[in-house]
């Protein structure tokens, strides 16, 4: 048998040994992940010469040129998609759950997982060499439920932004205790395009989330705000077909921009606008959304509760929004649809729609995962 003191020798070997074994990888780190300095070749127009060893994202990121990334670069949304010539390598593990098997032929990388190691030639959309960073200050902060805030950040440098109603920016937000570096995270704007100097989000309390933790329990008024936007495509098609708008949460802020938007252009089109909550009080500004109709004629709001309380007093339709898009809407075939909202939402909408004669590919939406 081992006596007491041999056992103690016997540990402070292995942990001698572990330490040392730690400080070499740390030595080996250092010396074999310096890339030195790299070059990537954007659209065949734009060379750079970077510091290799960081992901493609965030070294785009320091030459600010922005690439959509709504996780922040974690690898859980798949939007953070270019196509790499050259340089790459071979598939990430985790890219490939987000590439596609005709996209892989393409030569598309997931951009937040792909290191700069060597000289690389990429094609972004030309569209993103128009997303600039933007300093803001925090203006405004109220609730608009008992989980969602309305955040309205004033612009400072450059003090204004042009985008289309329906996109979306990213929030970074600075190490704290959740996050020991800074992210970044996607947001829809719920403001009105034509009021260029000011950002305004919805932003839903997700436990344990890094941004909207920080948001809710962290930020305050007067307090700078770096954003990099806009991105996106989710915004209202030029044509002369019937609107069907459908969300849930805090995926009313690009719907009330695209309504606001179109109520202050006296769009004439036809739009029904179904939002689903849980009880009255999940309601996201319910009598502002009520209040479009005085400015849109052809437009009306139908908000629906899955499960009401007594005190709501409630009159209003009931169930899943689907019931009540199913309910309303006859036929699809002049029709097309803007969804935001949960993933299951809009999957169960998706379904209903088709089902009723809308083309899939007139179904835009936005999830939110």
């Amino acid at each position: 048998m081992f006596s007491v003191s041999e056992f103690l020798i016997s540990v402070g070997i292995i942990t001698a040994l572990t330490a040392i074994l730690a400080i070499i990888l740390v030595v080996a780190d250092a010396f074999i992940a310096n890339y030195g300095e790299c070059k990537i070749s954007i659209n065949g127009k734009k060379d750079l010469t970077v510091k290799g060893g960081r992901s493609l994202l965030l070294t785009l990121m320091d030459e600010e040129i922005f690439i959509p990334s709504a996780c922040g670069g974690r690898g859980s949304c798949g939007l953070c998609k270019v196509k790499v010539a050259s340089g790459a390598g071979q598939y990430l593990p985790t890219e490939l759950p987000w590439i596609s098997k005709e996209e892989q032929a393409e030569n598309v990388r997931l951009s937040c997982q792909l290191k700069v190691k060597t000289d690389m030639s990429i094609t972004i959309p030309e569209e993103l060499f128009s997303v600039r960073r933007f300093k803001t200050k925090v203006e405004s902060i109220k609730d608009l439920t008992h989980d969602i805030k309305e955040v309205r950040f004033r612009l400072q440098q450059p003090d204004s932004i042009e985008y289309k109603a329906g996109q979306f920016v990213q929030i970074q937000v600075p190490e704290y205790k959740l996050s020991s570096e800074q992210v970044f995270r996607a947001y829809s704007m719920s403001s009105v395009p034509s009021d260029t100097g000011v950002i305004e989000l919805e932003i839903r309390l997700v436990p344990e989330g890094i941004c909207t933790t920080w948001v809710h329990q962290f930020l305050k008024e007067g307090e700078e705000v770096t954003i990099n936007g806009p991105y996106g495509d989710f915004y209202l098609r030029d044509t002369e077909r019937d609107i069907i708008c459908i969300a849930g949460g805090s995926g009313n802020a690009p719907i009330k921009s695209i309504l606001l938007d179109m109520a202050e252009k006296g769009n004439p089109r036809k739009v029904s606008y179904f939002y689903g909550a849980r009880t009255k009080a999940d309601l996201v500004l319910p009598d502002e959304m009520a209040a479009i109709e005085e400015k849109l004629p052809n437009y009306k709001y139908i908000p629906v509760l899955s499960q009401p309380v007594e005190d709501d007093n409630w009159e209003g339709e009931t169930g899943w929004v689907t019931d009540a898009v199913t309910k309303f809407m006859k036929d699809g075939d002049n029709t097309e649809a803007y969804l935001c909202g949960s993933p299951g939402m809009i999957d169960a909408c998706v379904k209903v729609l088709t089902e009723k004669g809308v083309p899939e590919e007139l179904i835009f939406y936005d999830k939110f995962a």
